[in-house]
């Protein structure tokens, strides 16, 4: 999904570059598998199922990535509403995110520039946004480095939805993958998976993934479908550096996946929502649990929670952040 381009910018990017469509299609991939052959992104195989799907596969999500309450928020003592497309909230910048944008793509060094101009009251949001977001491919190293600046104030919270199960295309579930989050506190939620505005200490609780645990064996002690929740991998004021976040492994396989990032905070989904009406490779049908998500972002609905950290943009700023995704094998 994150290699959709429009047609006429790569018949232009073929005269000059000759490796661009290479580059991209290696790029995505390694991005699809693990080290081992096999291991790859859950994501539909058509275009067309990349315009009318609903769960975000492999997507570029903003202008706001997770949820915003109620879809409202104010800035600069104006009330802004948005698109309610998961009620009673906003989710993932709208009902015509940028996951359902047609990026420009460009070859760089090792990988590929995907760019877009998000205009001023685009799904709601004040400022006019111009957003990069680069891939490139380095060893079993991907890395994602987004860029963005504005026009005016806007709220801006950037992630990539890919879908993961390092067992290997048409795998059933992700109960026997082992995971670790380098996290000491996480955001309860309310019936609507808003934040309630407390931070609250993994220890003691479900949500304690300091060592690394079975994601069956885990999803058996908590409430609701599964994980959708943020775990916070640093604090509001601390300083911008890149973190190890997560780290996934499949024992049957050997696979390994870890995520580092500069994003104070990382949503873990295990794929809750998946029905199996979703068709892709070979004819698979991606059910709930077949997969997980390690979003990294802001912390959800930052734009209304003043002790989280801050998710606005202003104009002369720049927003950039970094995710490396690191393969291998044990």
């Amino acid at each position: 999904r994150f290699l959709k381009v429009e047609p006429t910018a790569i018949k232009h990017q073929r005269r000059r570059h000759g490796s661009t469509e290479r580059t991209a299609r290696n790029l995505r991939c390694l991005y699809c598998c693990s080290a081992k052959r096999g291991a790859k992104e859950k994501k539909p195989r058509e275009e067309r199922g990349y315009v009318l799907d609903k769960r975000y596969h492999g997507a570029v999500v903003g202008r706001v990535a997770n949820r915003i309450a109620r879809g409202c928020f104010t800035l600069e003592g104006k009330e802004y509403q948005l698109d309610i497309n998961n009620e009673p909230n906003s989710l993932h910048g709208g009902l015509k995110g940028f996951n359902k944008a047609i990026w420009l793509a460009s070859a760089v060094e090792g990988g590929v520039k995907l760019s877009l101009n998000s205009p001023d009251g685009d799904q709601g949001f004040p400022g006019a946004v111009q957003v990069s977001v680069c891939y490139t491919l380095q060893g079993g190293t991907v890395t994602a480095e987004y860029n963005a600046q504005c026009t005016k104030t806007t709220p801006i919270n950037l992630t990539n939805h890919s879908y993961f199960n390092l067992a290997g295309q048409g795998a059933a579930d992700i109960y026997d993958h082992k995971v670790f989050i380098n996290a000491q506190n996480y955001l309860p939620v309310d019936e609507t998976a808003i934040p309630t505005g407390e931070i609250r200490a993994v220890d003691g609780t479900p949500f304690d993934l300091k060592s690394q645990v079975e994601i069956g064996s885990q999803l058996k002690k908590i409430a609701g479908p599964g994980f959708d929740h943020n775990f916070c991998l640093s604090a509001p004021a601390d300083d911008w550096t890149e973190r190890f976040a997560a780290r996934v492994f499949h024992p049957a396989s050997g696979r390994v996946m870890e995520v580092f990032t500069s994003q104070p905070g990382v949503q873990f989904y295990t794929a809750n929502f998946l029905d199996g009406s979703i068709k892709g490779k070979m004819g698979a049908r991606y059910g709930k649990h077949s997969a997980f998500c390690l979003e990294t972002q802001n912390w959800p609905d930052a734009v209304n929670q003043n002790t989280f950290p801050d998710c606005l943009l202003h104009p002369g700023d720049v927003y950039h952040h970094i995710t490396r995704y690191v393969f291998s094998t044990v």
